[in-house]
């Protein structure tokens, strides 16, 4: 029997992790510290929970079908505020809204790429992007970041051939947290351009970089939808990862072979999350702006209480968004590492090589924290289990 497409790739790791935790037990005073998944773990705010039930309650459209593209209203409110916060001039036309963030990478995938084709990935990458393209038939082509996980434009193009199609980048980073410098982006743009690649740029976590203003100025190069593909997410800005809202923005060419996948999977995106997405917009710049302070301060927790861990051999290695991305000390690949921590540390965090190409040994040197659910207290928490692992 032949093979099947998800048969290509692995098991979904958040998942996986999981699993480690069954017939383990964690004391009252020592609660499980799950650092796992990079997603809320709250419902959205008050205001916004009233104003889906309002929406659910009076609009008889909160329960039917919509456009393929999403909602008219989303489209024209997201293409705005793109506009000014890239001090750009985004049209309604340029954009799509998609069942969640990863539904809008596999549909893009799904319209520039055939069997056999290549999209470079950087590594530590995000596993769900290799996943699909494992399941799509594309070849994954690693692209090792350096030890500031940062990638290389120039490395990256001697990988390039006559299959490549796209360059896939995500920043702020997931694993790594980094934040990619403008010149850095604009690089990947400048290089896809010269081969007739797409960019695509994963800003899921955009809300929470660290700098003010356009973290890069794409939106301003001239026909910046022929290369740029921008991918997005309303889950983590506003708490709506049960109701997957996500979205893209490229060039409406492109969007008319993208709502061809979309038509074909889930028809078009939940009305009442794209409701609850534009409420958002249009209502909680204040609130976003505070939730974007205080992962800032967590991230500052994890910064000030670093040197003790260091101290003990760990290293630092990306820091920002949700994320730390850590080397450990210890004589074990990660993946062991990991599975020892949740009965001995009742920590569970994902190892590096869930974030790298099979056999790399970088990976089994690294880990993932995603701290965005700890408050401070928690971090301190942690650091402190790290800091005194009996191995």
């Amino acid at each position: 029997m032949t093979q099947s497409r998800t048969a290509n790739t692995f098991a979904p790791p958040v998942m996986e992790a999981r699993r480690w935790l069954d017939g383990v037990t964690f004391s009252a005073d020592r609660p499980l510290i799950n650092v796992s998944q990079a997603a809320p773990v709250d419902p959205p705010p008050q205001p916004l929970r009233q104003a889906m039930a309002d929406f659910a309650l009076t609009e008889d459209s909160a329960h039917l079908y919509g456009p393929v593209l999403g909602n008219d209203d989303l489209r024209a409110g997201l293409a705005k505020e793109i506009s000014a916060h890239y001090a750009a001039k985004v049209r309604a036309d340029q954009v799509a809204i998609t069942s969640g963030c990863n539904q809008a990478f596999a549909c893009t995938i799904s319209a520039i790429t055939t069997e056999g084709d290549e999209v470079i990935l950087p590594t530590p990458w995000y596993f769900n992007h290799k996943m699909w393209l494992d399941i799509a038939g594309v070849n994954v082509i690693a692209l090792p970041a350096g030890a500031d996980l940062l990638p290389d434009p120039v490395k990256a193009e001697a990988l390039i051939t006559p299959r490549t199609r796209a360059i896939s980048l995500v920043t702020p980073n997931n694993p790594g947290g980094v934040e990619y410098p403008a010149e850095l982006v604009g690089a990947f743009f400048d290089l896809a351009r010269k081969h007739g690649l797409y960019l695509l740029l994963d800003e899921t976590y955009r809300d929470f970089d660290s700098r003010d203003g356009a973290p890069h100025p794409l939106f301003d190069r001239p026909d910046w939808d022929d290369t740029l593909v921008h991918l997005y997410s309303f889950s983590k800005a506003y708490r709506l990862t049960g109701h997957r809202v996500g979205a893209l923005a490229t060039s409406p060419a492109l969007l008319s072979e993208i709502e061809k996948f979309l038509d074909t999977v889930a028809i078009c995106p939940g009305q009442i999350g794209q409701h609850a997405a534009l409420w958002g917009m249009e209502n909680l710049g204040e609130w976003l702006a505070a939730e974007r302070q205080e992962i800032l301060d967590r991230r500052a927790a994890i910064t000030e209480g670093m040197p003790a861990l260091e101290a003990k051999g760990w290293k630092l290695m990306g820091l920002g968004a949700y994320f730390a991305y850590l080397e450990h000390p210890f004589d074990l690949p990660s993946d062991e590492l990991a599975q020892k921590l949740v009965p001995e540390a009742g920590v569970l965090l994902l190892p590096g090589t869930m974030f790298m190409p099979a056999g790399d040994p970088a990976g089994k040197r690294q880990v993932r924290v995603a701290f965005a659910n700890l408050d401070r207290a928690g971090i301190g928490q942690l650091l402190d289990r790290l800091q005194s692992l009996p191995f």
